[in-house]
């Protein structure tokens, strides 16, 4: 099994997701596409951005500003994320300005 990973800028939301067969088809799947945030991100440019891990199944993921943050207003676009493997986290981990960590509850 491979897992791929992601990083999420704060005030960044998930939007559509993907899979081989195209956008990700919850009645087809019977769930939801296991997406899980992990407690680790990284600073750079002055911007945390969370690393979140993805299962196999995923290709792609798309990711939008949340309706009330700033970066809304100044963008107001989507975008589709690059997956990267472990070796590729760990790459941009020791890269980073900063490596932070936060308390999830769950």
């Amino acid at each position: 099994m491979s897992v791929k990973y992601f990083f999420l800028s704060d005030g960044w939301i998930i939007g559509r997701v993907w899979e081989f067969g195209g956008i990700w088809n919850e009645v087809v799947w019977r769930r939801k596409p296991e997406i899980e945030p992990l407690n680790m991100g990284i600073v750079e440019h002055q911007q945390t951005l969370w690393l979140y891990r993805v299962e196999e199944a995923v290709l792609m993921v798309e990711v939008k500003p949340m309706a009330d943050s700033p970066t809304n207003q100044t963008i107001g676009q989507v975008v589709l994320k690059r997956l990267i493997d472990a070796e590729q986290v760990i790459e941009r981990l020791c890269q980073a300005e900063s490596v932070v960590h936060r308390f999830l509850e769950g």
